[in-house]
């Protein structure tokens, strides 16, 4: 039965040509816009976890209230001791202090107006990760990688200041005490981070380098953790944070570390749970549309097959088995709409996930954190995705469709055959 209703599929391609274009375009763009949404979300969850908030982030209970404003009265003590004990507990997770800090920056050869500025010490040895997840090396324009008493300078930032690589600025900021200083630094380099706010403010130092100017001893401001695997997991995130978070907190209550799962340290809860709608949505909207449309194909192919529906009734066929030979070929039809939609999404997909897209244009003036080339990402539900809506589609308008077929009186069939 199967392959009786696969070759008149075929030889008839006027029943099946229309609705397997529809299908195959249908799923195409379902599949290609899951992976974008995915390949967005990674985007902005990479950009922001590699240059603010890590996967997970450990802070004093104080700072943690304060949310990005950072205040040298709560910082991490003793450091090197967090890092060990939290890399017993937590070995998929990498933990790594920095040192935030700002204030306002000039340039001495210039002469012109201060601007404000973000600074970020972090542990810029050659040996350590931390220098290739903030792409430093992969990022530099001109100069070289910050050493003693220099920093490297976001590209937008040095062209405002008129400065290249050997130039001097100066720093208007807070020492851990709360003494207002002046701190004269020598350009060591031009980095371009791929993430325009933060090409046009952003200072890095070597971690040691800031803890020695500021006066901060072995204390950081927050400590970031990554996974091994290098994706964002947020269900282990949100469990590890609030696994941490129910152990006693030992010395001050204000100074006590709290680790928060990078949907709460960047305010991304929303936008996850918005994302995961979104596809659902999507996956609704591609079943709704294509369902109407094939609907409508199937009533006009009822009527152009009305005579041939009648000739098989008549030879004895019941109409429950006429019936399910059009849900038969609507299957049919769905599952190779389905496998030619999925492979022609993958292909976009791979192709924007292979090269991406530079957005730098649209960024200029954007405050958000986000990397300026934007990929899709291709995970494990991207191959199925699409024959939920490709099948439900066709199964849906063929079902609707075929109804008329109950509605065709036996009685009748004689003197319509005749005519």
């Amino acid at each position: 039965m199967s392959w009786f209703v696969i070759k008149g599929i075929l030889r008839d391609r006027s029943r099946s040509l229309f609705p397997l274009v529809v299908v195959t375009v249908g799923v195409a763009l379902a599949v290609f816009l899951d992976a974008y949404l995915r390949g967005a979300q990674d985007s902005i969850f990479a950009a922001t976890a590699r240059l603010a908030t890590g996967h997970l982030r450990v802070v004093p209970r104080a700072q943690a209230e304060l949310g990005n404003r950072y205040d040298f009265r709560f910082t991490l003590k003793d450091i090197d001791s967090l890092v060990s004990s939290l890399s017993q507990r937590y070995p998929e997770i990498s933990w790594h202090p920095r040192f935030r800090f700002s204030g306002v920056i000039r340039s001495r050869k210039t002469g012109l107006p201060g601007m404000p500025f973000t600074g970020l010490g972090v542990d810029l040895n050659p040996e350590g990760s931390e220098r290739k997840r903030l792409r430093l090396g992969q990022g530099l324009i001109a100069g070289g990688l910050p050493e003693s008493g220099g920093a490297g300078l976001g590209f937008r930032l040095a062209q405002q200041l008129g400065v290249v690589p050997g130039d001097t600025v100066v720093i208007v900021t807070t020492r851990a005490d709360g003494e207002l200083m002046e701190i004269p630094l020598a350009v060591a380099g031009i980095i371009r981070f791929g993430v325009t706010a933060l090409d046009r403010q952003l200072l890095v130092m070597d971690i040691g380098e800031v803890q020695t100017l500021l006066g901060a001893g072995h204390r950081a401001t927050e400590l970031l953790g990554f996974f091994q695997h290098g994706f964002y997991d947020d269900r282990r995130a949100v469990a590890l944070a609030r696994s941490f978070n129910l152990q006693p907190a030992g010395g001050e209550e204000q100074s006590a570390p709290v680790m928060q799962a990078l949907r709460d340290a960047a305010g991304f809860g929303s936008l996850i749970e918005l994302i995961n709608s979104a596809t659902g949505l999507v996956v609704f909207i591609f079943v709704l549309a294509m369902a109407v449309v094939l609907l409508n194909a199937g009533l006009l192919n009822s009527l152009r097959r009305y005579q041939e529906i009648g000739i098989r009734l008549a030879l004895g066929e019941t109409k429950l088995q006429v019936y399910g030979s059009l849900l038969s070929e609507a299957f049919f039809i769905g599952i190779a709409g389905s496998l030619l939609g999925t492979l022609l999404g993958l292909g976009v997909s791979w192709y924007l996930q292979t090269h991406g897209l530079d957005i730098s244009g649209m960024m200029r003036n954007a405050s958000v954190v986000m990397e300026d080339v934007l990929r899709a990402r291709i995970a494990g539900r991207t191959f199925f995705i699409g024959f939920l809506p490709g099948l439900a589609a066709t199964f849906a308008g063929s079902a609707l469709a075929g109804l008329s077929i109950f509605r065709r009186s036996p009685a009748r069939l004689t003197r319509e055959l005749a005519e």
